[in-house]
């Protein structure tokens, strides 16, 4: 893969070429057997529909215009009749593409509001309207490995007075997101995107979080914009740092092996003490 900026690589081809990502090293921190796994383990297509939520909410912020064409709506149908089944099927027969998600019309009303409710805020509204390049990918070379990196910023926003990656968020508990953080790592995925953004234009960028809820809350659905504070932007780096340097290392010897180390919860191990 050549190094540098791409403005039209799919999302499909982007995750199945060259280059170690931030998923990737998720997987490396909990252990380097898991990454093997995951390339090989078989998907239920049935279940990801979480994920196609949060690409569908994706696509109606940053590129409402594709929405159509990624996505196929499926009205409601009555499937307590044979009618309503055998209109519902044939309606799929005749739309359907392998192109498209499948989502429900209730799930389009839901994502419409979140996009709505995401507007509503100054902040987001502002940095969603700004000029920007949605899904790009950027390759470098991580100077102290010499392994091939990537990233795909949901937004990149570049001009004459800034630099900001806009990073989307899809959350069940906007009052926890820092939880999420934690959980999901967001902290390394900051760390990594501004390392591939520095490499790529050599300075390095503001990483901002679009946090939009799916849970309701009376009546709306919470809409924040967050950004990392210095101490956490630091621990990120130092994971991605680690882990990227464990994924070398694993290149380098072919090993993919070890163990993961579980120990019973701290609730059990008090009592051990009691």
């Amino acid at each position: 893969m050549k190094l540098g900026i791409y403005y039209d690589i799919s999302n499909e081809d982007y995750h199945n070429g060259d280059g170690v990502s931030k998923s990737n090293l998720d997987d490396i921190a909990k252990c380097p057997a898991i990454y093997q796994w995951k390339k090989k383990a078989p998907e239920c297509e049935e279940k990801k529909q979480a994920l196609n939520m949060g690409t569908a909410l994706h696509c109606l912020l940053l590129e409402p215009q594709c929405f159509d064409e990624r996505f196929l709506v499926i009205p409601k149908f009555d499937l307590r009749t044979k009618k309503g089944k055998d209109d519902r099927e044939q309606f799929i027969n005749e739309h359907y593409s392998p192109d498209r998600i499948i989502i429900t019309e209730d799930e389009e009303q839901k994502l419409r509001l979140m996009r709505d409710s995401a507007f509503a805020h100054p902040n987001a509204k502002k940095l969603l309207e700004m000029d920007g390049h949605y899904e790009s990918s950027i390759y470098w070379i991580d100077d102290e490995t010499q392994i091939l990196c990537k990233i795909r910023p949901d937004k990149l926003i570049r001009n004459d007075k800034t630099s900001i990656i806009i990073d989307i968020k899809k959350t069940n508990d906007i009052e926890n997101f820092a939880r999420s953080i934690e959980l999901y790592r967001y902290h390394v995925q900051d760390a990594m995107y501004c390392e591939g953004y520095k490499k790529q234009f050599g300075i390095v960028p503001h990483f901002v979080f679009i946090a939009v809820s799916e849970t309701i809350d009376c009546g709306r659905y919470p809409v924040r914009v967050f950004v990392l504070d210095d101490y956490d932007k630091d621990i990120g780096h130092q994971l991605f740092r680690r882990d990227l340097n464990t994924y070398a290392e694993c290149i380098k010897n072919n090993t993919w092996h070890g163990f993961e180390v579980i120990q019973r919860p701290d609730w059990a191990r008090r009592k051990d003490y009691e």
